[in-house]
C-alpha cells in the first residue's frame, strides 16, 4: 500500500473535491469512513483499500491533516471548497512562521497575509517547516515571523490546526517581520 499517494487521494477528495468522489459532508467537513472507503474502492488503483489503511493515514499524516470521531473522518485544514470547518479560537505561541516566495514578500508586508484561495492563512510553529513549505514555491523562499500573541491581544483570532501549524483568516502586516531572505 502506498500510503504517500493514499494521503493525497484522501487530502484532495477531503479538501477539494468532495463531489468527484459523491462524499455527502456534513456541515463541519464530517464524512463517514464507510462512505469515503466505498468511493475510493471504486477507483481501480484504490479497489484493494481497507478501513484500517485509512485509519493509519489519518494517525500517521505527518501534519495532522485528518481528524477521526465517531467513525467519520473529515480534512483539519486546507479547504479549498466553499466549506468552513468552525475551530475555536486559541492562544497561539508568541511566534509563529510562515514561508512564502520572494515575489510575494513584498506584497504580504504591504498587505497582510491573506488565505489567497484557502479559508485560512496557515503558520507554523517552527521557522524550518515554515521554510519547506515556502520551497513548494521558490527555492529561496522568504521566512516570514508573525507576532501571533501579540496579534491575539490585538484582537486576530488564532486556531489550531494541529500541534504543529496555526490558522488566521488574515494576519495584518504591523505583526509581521522578514526574519531571512535567502
Amino acid at each position: 500500500m502506498d500510503y504517500i499517494k493514499l494521503s493525497k487521494t484522501m487530502s484532495y477528495a477531503l479538501r477539494h473535491a468532495p463531489w468527484e468522489y459523491e462524499l455527502e459532508m456534513d456541515e463541519g467537513g464530517w464524512v463517514s469512513i464507510i462512505q469515503l472507503l466505498h468511493s475510493l474502492q471504486e477507483e481501480q488503483k484504490w479497489s484493494d483499500v481497507k478501513a484500517e489503511n485509512i485509519y493509519y493515514v489519518a494517525k500517521t499524516s505527518d501534519k495532522g491533516r485528518f481528524e477521526i470521531a465517531d467513525s467519520k473522518i473529515r480534512a483539519l485544514y486546507g479547504h479549498s471548497i466553499p466549506l468552513r470547518i468552525i475551530k475555536a479560537p486559541g492562544e497561539p505561541p508568541q511566534l509563529l512562521y510562515h514561508g512564502t516566495s520572494r515575489q510575494e514578500a513584498d506584497a504580504i508586508m504591504a498587505n497582510g497575509l491573506e488565505p489567497r484561495g484557502r479559508q485560512y492563512v496557515h503558520m507554523a510553529v517552527d521557522p524550518k517547516m515554515a521554510l519547506q513549505v515556502g520551497k513548494r514555491r521558490d527555492n529561496k523562499p522568504v521566512l516570514l515571523t508573525i507576532k501571533a500573541r501579540e496579534a491575539r491581544q490585538d484582537g486576530v483570532a488564532f486556531y489550531k490546526g494541529n500541534d504543529l501549524v496555526w490558522l488566521a483568516e488574515f494576519v495584518v502586516a504591523k505583526y509581521i517581520d522578514i526574519e531571512e531572505k535567502n
